[in-house]
Formats: C-alpha cells, sequence, structure tokens
C-alpha cells in the first residue's frame, strides 16, 4: 500500500468532502480515502498494483474539483 496526498480545489462544504470521498473510495485498489475540507486536501491509501495516481486525479477532476499533488 502506498500513500499520497492529494490538492483539492473547490470544496466548500461537508457535501463536497463527501462527494471526493465516495469517487475516490470506489476506484478499485483504494483502500481508504481522508479527506479534510480545512487543509482542502485527500489523504489516499491504495494499492499501485490496481490504480495509478494518475487515475485517483482524474477522479477527484470528473467529479468537479481541482487536483493536484
Amino acid at each position: 500500500m502506498e500513500t499520497v496526498k492529494i490538492n483539492v480545489g473547490g470544496m466548500t462544504c461537508g457535501g463536497c468532502v463527501k462527494s471526493v470521498t465516495t469517487v475516490l473510495e470506489k476506484l478499485e485498489g483504494v483502500n481508504k480515502a481522508d479527506v479534510d475540507l480545512d487543509s482542502a486536501s485527500a489523504k489516499v491509501t491504495f494499492d499501485p498494483a490496481k490504480v495509478q495516481t494518475a487515475a485517483l486525479l482524474e477522479a477527484v477532476e470528473d467529479a468537479g474539483f481541482d487536483a493536484s499533488l
């Protein structure tokens, strides 16, 4: 397992946090996603053999938020 911190832009409320958490945790290979509104970031623990960092960023962006490492 690996852990990566993703900077998430555009979150304004708890609903945004839930949306980002849900899209990340639906990805195969993601073990856990801790999304924090105050720091505008997500700490994601994942299996790099099943999902790549680029797919994590893409999932966040597809949900309507900005994502970067």
